[in-house]
Formats: C-alpha cells, structure tokens, sequence
C-alpha cells in the first residue's frame, strides 16, 4: 500500500502526517514503528493520522501514535500542525477549527500562515483521572539512582510529571525522564517535564516524552509546566515557556480556567512512502 504523507514540525517537535479522509489508510503499530525510526523510515517523534469523525459539530478526528507504535491522547504541538495540514489539504477551508481526539473535544483557530491557537482544556489535578495511584499529596517523591527526585502530577489530556530545577541545562533528562515514565503509580505512563522558573511570566524548560524520548518542544507539556507552576510557584496567567525548539505562549482564562496555547508550525517536506 502507497501513501502519501507531509512531514511538519512544531519547534522541532516533528510530526508525519496522513490523510485518512481522502485516502483509505490500515495503519498497524508496527508501521508506525517503521516510519518512525530516522534511519530506515521518514523519522518522526509522533504519528498524526486525520480521520472522520461521527461526532455532530465536530470537523475531524484526530489520532496520535509516537514512534513506539503506541497511541496517546493528547498533543499540542501536533494540534498546532494538524490545523495546518488539513487547512493546506484542502480538507476545510475556515481557520476554526473542532477536532475529536482521545482526551476529548478541541478548538483550533488558524492565526496566520504559521501561528495557530489552541484551546487545551482546563488542568486535571485529581489522581484518578490523570491517572496517578499514591496518597494524596501536593508534592511526590521517587528514587533516581541514588538520588531524590520531587515532582508534581497533572493532565492535560495525557499524564505529566513536572519537576523544578535550577538549572535545565544540568539535568539527566534521559535517566530520570525513562525512569520516571514507567514509574508503577502511572499506570499509563508519563511525560515528565523540567522546569525552570526565570520569572513570573517566563519559564525554561526540557522535555521527555513516553515513548519518544527528549523532544525539543511540548505542547501538553508546556501547558503541565504552566499549570503547575502557576498553582505552585504563583506564575502570571501569561507565561512564555522557552524549549529547545522555540517558544510557545500559554494563557490562563481567569473565567474558564482553560489554558491557551500559541504557537508557530512548519512544513518540512512531502512524500510518498510504501506500507
């Protein structure tokens, strides 16, 4: 079987994308896997495949693969992308946008050629739907090795560890993020987020994704980071969060309670691949 696909990057979070509106698509985990891996396949660090949906009111479906093979809920920066894709697909022509995905219902609104807004829902604090299994507490503790790290838990669709650090540039990103993601109380897995607080309105931060790795930029993640340190650190309701990729602007509705994200994409390039 002959697909096309677009390979697009949100701050080099990079994404494949494929058409299963106009084109009729069998992708299996194992495909996934293949077209993932950058030596032997496209090389992506998630798979995005548009479907229709049978939601009324809703334009797509959307469905999220890492290069694992394993399919998750949510990510914004591939929601950012998404928009794009099926805007330049020709698939919609309006720059709003409701999309169906695993974590629920998402508005997307085309800003520019580049920047698309996204509405990530409200943060999710409570155990049993992040899904996190421990003791109530505000602050978290697992052994790294020999050491100690702290962490706080959140979802925005898919399940997050955020921990503070002074400085990102110094952090075992791989060793604790690997260690962290098949920690027993997520059953699910996690990402786990690195932050660090420059001010109020600002943020550093370093991501690892379950099955992908460190990636230069989050979506999701960036929303976690901002969540948490707003309800922990006192951030602003607008906060910049720089990653390796680039920046992305969160926003807090004081009404709603919702987060924003801003952000920018671009198109890599275009192919066809055999399956």
């Amino acid at each position: 079987m002959k697909i096309n696909f677009l390979k697009m990057h949100g701050l080099g979070n990079d994404f494949i994308m494929l058409d299963g509106v106009t084109q009729k698509l069998a992708i299996r985990p194992q495909d996934v896997v293949r077209l993932s891996d950058r030596r032997l396949g496209v090389g992506c660090d998630q798979l995005l495949i548009v479907e229709p949906t049978q939601i009324a009111g809703v334009d797509f479906k959307y469905r999220i693969f890492n290069h694992d093979g394993s399919e998750v809920e949510q990510c914004g920066n591939g929601a950012r992308c998404f928009a794009q894709f099926v805007k330049r697909q020709g698939l919609i022509d309006q720059d709003h946008i409701k999309v169906e995905t695993l974590a629920g219902i998402f508005q997307l609104e085309i800003i520019d050629n580049s920047r698309v807004k996204v509405e990530m829902g409200v943060p999710i604090f409570e155990y049993e739907k992040i899904p996190f299994s421990a003791p109530i507490a505000q602050q978290h503790k697992a052994l790294i090795g020999d050491h100690q790290v702290d962490f706080f838990v959140v979802s925005m669709g898919n399940p997050h560890a955020v921990i503070f650090v002074d400085d990102v540039d110094q952090v075992a990103v791989k060793e604790i993020g690997s260690q962290l993601e098949h920690d027993a109380r997520f059953p699910n897995r996690t990402n786990v987020q690195f932050v660090q607080i420059v001010d109020q309105n600002t943020i550093q931060q370093r991501i690892f994704e379950r099955g992908a790795g460190e990636t230069m930029a989050s979506g999701s993640g960036a929303c976690a980071a901002v969540a948490v340190a707003q309800k922990v650190k006192g951030l602003h309701a607008t906060v910049d969060v720089n990653m390796q990729g680039g920046k992305l602007n969160i926003h807090c509705d004081s009404d709603s309670q919702s987060l924003f994200m801003t952000g920018p994409t671009q198109v890599s390039f275009e192919g066809s691949v055999e399956i």
